[in-house]
């Protein structure tokens, strides 16, 4: 990877490799001390991309000028990067009195670099930079008189006090690019052929061996298991667990990719297992664990089954680990502890320390929709890699409190209806993520002249580029009140439907 982004905390760290490799350059993300111990080590990368964080330079005591002993090495700064590159450069970073936050106009000072001469741009800051550094000039100046850029007269390193790689900023993708291009003289080298030939390598890299994949037929499983598939051929053994908390359409789903692909998927039938660890567990971090565990019970015992009919050992375990879950485990308010558990997330991590395995992870440096074009290189049906995410624990975390067939039944198909008038009034790919909520909550309703006492379905369908943040789907009425009648009309036992219009933050997608 040709750049190299330093991570000091920003929520908007992904958003800038995510940009440079739209603009066509390989990136990658580190924290600060893995950048130093590389340095040491004699490797550079081409550029360097200080990230904003929320921190201030007036409160750390780290050697942050050790980035900056290679005068030849392209550095740009963007917020918190900027006000670093100011105080280790000799200039003058002031404390914040008033800072600027939201969207900011800035002008152009240096009008002969850009075709612009003001721009929007999006500013979070208190601290900044109050006088340059030797060998600098201004680059923008905010409405408020603030630096909001400046640039090395003699070496390539370049500072922003706003944000280019947030979508709110109106020319931030050509402000990126003048320093990719212009200033770090980097050369493209990210796009669809790169990304196939990476990801390919890495599965090459095991050589003759069996491996094991915990395939659920979401995008990223099925597109790692194809690309896996195109190498190991039959040595690619994909084991789908069905927990009893699947909806309608991931069963069809998997009969489709049984009967259309090459990819060899046995089907593990283990619902009345879980449904009976799940028995009296209504803690939504319960349930989530309890599926967790059982799911490597059961998978585990299969898969021992399985080595010893056929005489196998399998020695890679395949998962469609992406990047943002890399960066994740490698934050810097993860290793400082600052990080706060919203809730746990399920996967199969506990499995190659029991079973000792390997992973296989060949899409681990790529974002979603690096991941649903990889799929396209490999001709997947769109359908099939645009389908909407669906978490591990599946409907356990659609159910509120606890499970019984009954209420996994009545999600199910009120969660099918849903899928079928999305599909009909062609809105499936208007929302990133579609789904019902069993609320039990008994309220009043009327059925055939009588009064009835029943429950809830919510339904909830937002839109989100990671998951990260989220809005709602902005759908006709016309539609939500039709599959509002089909399920009340359809699913006995419930009377009543609701549209959930909380965003993300504050609510989280999922209800529990």
């Amino acid at each position: 990877m040709q750049i190299w982004i330093v991570d000091f905390g920003s929520q908007y760290t992904q958003l800038i490799t995510r940009r440079c490799r739209e603009l066509g350059y390989s990136s990658q993300i580190f924290i600060f001390e893995d950048v130093i111990k590389l340095f040491n080590e004699g490797k550079k990368p081409n550029a360097l991309i200080l990230s904003g964080g929320p921190q201030s330079v007036f409160e750390s005591n780290t050697p942050y000028e050790l980035l900056f002993k290679d005068t030849k090495l392209p550095i740009l700064g963007i917020c918190y990067g900027m006000q670093i590159m100011g105080k280790v450069l000799g200039g003058k970073v002031a404390r914040g009195f008033q800072g600027e936050y939201g969207l900011v106009k800035v002008h152009a000072i240096k009008n002969n670099i850009f075709k612009f001469q003001e721009s929007l741009t999006w500013m979070s800051h208190f601290d900044h930079v109050e006088g340059l550094p030797n060998d600098f000039d201004t680059l923008f100046e905010s409405v408020n008189g603030m630096v909001a850029g400046m640039i090395g007269k003699k070496s390539p390193w370049m500072g922003l006090q706003f944000h280019p790689e947030v979508h709110h900023t109106e020319h931030g993708p050509e402000i990126l690019d003048y320093f990719l291009k212009d200033i770090a003289k980097l050369k493209e080298d990210w796009g669809q052929n790169e990304i196939f030939n990476e990801s390919l390598n890495d599965v090459k890299k095991i050589g003759d061996n069996y491996v094991l994949c915990a395939f659920s037929g979401g995008v990223d499983s099925l597109v790692a298991a194809s690309l896996a598939e195109t190498v190991l051929g039959k040595k690619l053994f994909c084991f789908f667990v069905n927990n009893g908390l699947l909806r309608i359409q991931d069963l069809k789903q998997i009969e489709l990719l049984q009967k259309n692909t090459k990819l060899n998927i046995e089907v593990i039938d283990a619902s009345d297992i879980f449904l009976n660890k799940l028995k009296g567990v209504s803690d939504p971090e319960e349930k989530r664990k309890t599926i967790g565990k059982t799911f490597i019970e059961v998978f585990e015992t299969k898969v021992h089954e399985f080595e010893k009919n056929r005489g196998i050992k399998f020695n890679y375990l395949l998962q469609g680990t992406l990047y943002p879950d890399v960066i994740e485990s490698i934050s810097p308010h993860k290793k400082n502890g600052k990080s706060v558990t919203i809730k746990s997330h399920h996967n199969v991590g506990g499995l190659p320390e029991r079973m000792n395995l390997k992973l296989l992870e060949p899409l681990k440096w790529l974002f979603k929709d690096e991941v649903r074009n990889l799929g396209r290189t490999l001709n997947l049906k769109e359908e099939w890699i645009m389908r909407h995410p669906f978490p591990g624990p599946g409907l356990g975390v659609r159910i509120l409190g606890e499970l019984d067939k009954i209420k996994i039944e009545r999600l199910q198909q009120a969660d099918q209806i849903l899928f079928e008038e999305l599909v009909a009034g062609h809105y499936y790919g208007n929302t990133w993520q579609a789904f019902t909520v069993y609320i039990p909550v008994k309220t009043v309703g009327v059925k055939g002249d009588a009064r009835s006492y029943e429950e809830v379905i919510a339904l909830r369908m937002v839109n989100s580029v990671d998951g990260m943040t989220a809005s709602v789907t902005d759908l006709p009425m016309s539609f939500l009140t039709k599959v509002a009648s089909r399920i009340t009309n359809e699913v006995s036992g419930i009377a009543r439907v609701v549209y959930d219009l909380t965003s993300k933050p504050p609510g989280t997608i999922e209800w529990e």
